[in-house]
C-alpha cells in the first residue's frame, strides 16, 4: 500500500479532479436498481469536496458499442446526488469543447457527472487522443474504480499518465484487504468458489492452495472437478477441455486440500420450474443437471466457514436466480454471516446474494470488483494500478 499515491499528497484543494468511479449499476425500468457500488463511492468524492475541489465523476455504464440512451448515467447522478446528500450536474458529454466549457461552472466544493465513458469508441482501446481529452478536463486525477483497475482503458490508464494521479480510498482499501489474503491471512484460512465455469476461477486455485487449509468448490465449475475425479455428473456443466489440468490439479500435492460437495440438488432440466430431487454428487443420475449443492453439502461447508479464521467467497453456490435452487447459496450467506473470523466476499452473484438476504452488513469486508480482485488474487498487476505508482515518487 506505501507504494499507491494517497489523496493525501494530491493537492486538491482549488482544483479540479476527475474521479474514475465505479459507477456501474445494474438499471430497472430506468432506475438504480442497486445502489451498492454508488454508495462505495461516495468516501473519496467527499473527501474531495472537503478538501476545497471540484469534482469531476466518471464512469462506465454496462457494455455499449457508442451511445446508447437506455446507458445514459442520468439516473446514476441522479442517486449519487441523492445518497451524497449533494447537488450534481450531469453533463451530457464525455468530452471536448463542450464538456469543456460546462466544468467551467462547477465551482469548488460541487460535483459534476460526465456521460457513459463507453460512449467513447476509444474508450477500451486506451486511445491516446481521448486520454488527452479527459485530461483537459481537470487538474488532478483520482482512480477509485478497483472494479476497472484490471482493464487498460482511457480513463483508468490513459488520463493517470496525463495528470497527477492518486489512489482514491476505496480502490486502497480493496487493494488492502486483498493483499491480506494473500500475504498475511489468519489461519485456519478458508476459500470458496463457485460460479459456473472452473476455467474462470483455475488460475486463482492454483495460486491460493498453497495458501489455504480448504478451498470448498461449488456451482457449475464442481462438475469439471467432479466428472475429473472419475464421477457420473448427468447432463451438468463440464468443460471437457479443462478436465486434463483439473486431474493435474486433483493429483497435486495441493489437491487433498480441495472439498468438492457430498451431494447436489439434480433437476430433470435447466428450467426454474423442473421437477429435483437431492441426489450423491458422485453418482448424478443421466439426464439430470446439478443446479445447486445439497442439504448435507451446505452444512458441512456451513461448519467449515463458521470456524474458520479467514474467509474468501466468491461465486453462488447454484441457480441463485430460482427459488428452487438458492438454498445452497444461501446457506452459504448465512455461514459468512455467522462466522467469527474475517470474512471477504466478491463477486456480482456472491455480492448480491448477501444483499439480497439483508447480510451485506454481517461480514467483514464486500469487494466492488469480480474480475479485478480474482487477478489480484492471481498475484496479477492490474494495469490501472500500476499506471499510480508511477506517481508515488513523482
Amino acid at each position: 500500500m506505501k507504494s499507491l499515491p494517497s489523496l493525501d499528497g494530491l493537492d486538491a484543494k482549488g482544483h479540479r479532479v476527475l474521479v474514475r468511479s465505479d459507477l456501474n449499476v445494474p438499471l430497472a425500468g430506468g432506475e438504480v436498481a442497486d445502489d451498492h457500488r454508488i454508495a462505495a463511492s461516495l468516501e473519496t468524492i467527499l473527501a474531495l469536496r472537503e478538501a476545497g475541489a471540484a469534482v469531476v465523476v466518471c464512469s462506465h455504464l454496462g457494455r455499449p458499442k457508442g451511445f446508447d440512451a437506455s446507458l445514459k448515467m442520468d439516473p446514476v447522478a441522479s442517486r449519487l446526488g441523492e445518497l451524497g446528500g449533494f447537488g450534481v450536474v450531469k453533463i451530457d458529454g464525455v468530452v471536448g469543447p463542450d464538456v469543456e466549457d460546462a466544468l467551467q461552472d462547477v465551482p469548488d466544493g460541487h460535483v459534476a457527472v460526465l456521460e457513459n465513458t463507453r460512449f467513447e469508441a476509444g474508450e477500451t482501446t486506451n486511445d491516446p487522443a481521448l486520454g488527452e481529452a479527459l485530461a483537459r478536463l481537470a487538474d488532478r486525477f483520482v482512480l477509485d474504480a478497483f472494479g476497472s483497475a484490471h482493464r487498460a482503458h482511457a480513463s483508468t490508464v490513459g488520463v493517470s499518465e496525463r495528470l497527477p494521479s492518486a489512489a482514491g480510498l476505496l480502490l486502497r482499501r480493496e487493494v488492502e484487504v486483498l493483499s491480506r489474503l494473500l500475504d498475511d491471512p489468519e489461519q485456519p484460512y478458508v476459500v470458496v468458489l463457485g460460479g459456473a465455469k472452473i476455467s474462470d476461477k483455475l488460475p486463482v486455485m492454483e495460486n491460493l492452495l498453497p495458501l489455504v487449509d480448504l478451498m470448498l468448490v461449488g456451482g457449475g465449475m464442481c462438475f469439471t472437478l467432479l466428472a475429473a475425479g472419475g464421477y457420473e455428473v448427468g447432463s451438468s456443466l463440464v468443460e471437457d477441455d479443462m478436465v486434463d489440468e483439473v486431474q493435474k490439479l486433483l493429483a497435486s500435492d495441493q489437491g487433498g486440500k480441495i472439498l468438492l460437495p457430498a451431494d447436489v440438488i439434480a433437476a430433470d432440466g435447466f428450467e426454474a420450474e423442473a421437477p429435483h430431487r437431492t441426489v450423491p454428487a458422485t453418482a448424478i443420475p443421466a439426464g439430470t443437471i446439478g443446479l445447486d449443492i445439497g442439504p448435507e453439502t451446505v452444512s458441512r461447508f456451513g461448519s467449515v466457514v463458521e470456524s474458520a479464521a479467514t474467509v474468501f467467497w466468491n461465486g453462488p453456490m447454484g441457480v441463485f436466480e430460482w427459488d428452487a435452487f438458492r438454498s445452497g447459496t444461501t446457506g452459504l450467506a448465512e455461514a459468512m454471516a455467522r462466522g467469527r473470523g474475517y470474512t471477504v466476499v466478491g463477486g456480482g452473484d456472491s455480492v448480491a446474494a448477501l444483499r439480497y438476504l439483508g447480510l451485506d452488513s454481517d461480514v467483514s469486508h464486500i469487494s466492488t470488483g469480480g474480475g479485478a480482485g480474482l487477478e489480484v488474487l492471481q498475484a496479477r498487476p492490474l494495469p490501472g494500478i500500476e499506471a499510480l505508482r508511477r506517481w508515488t515518487h513523482a
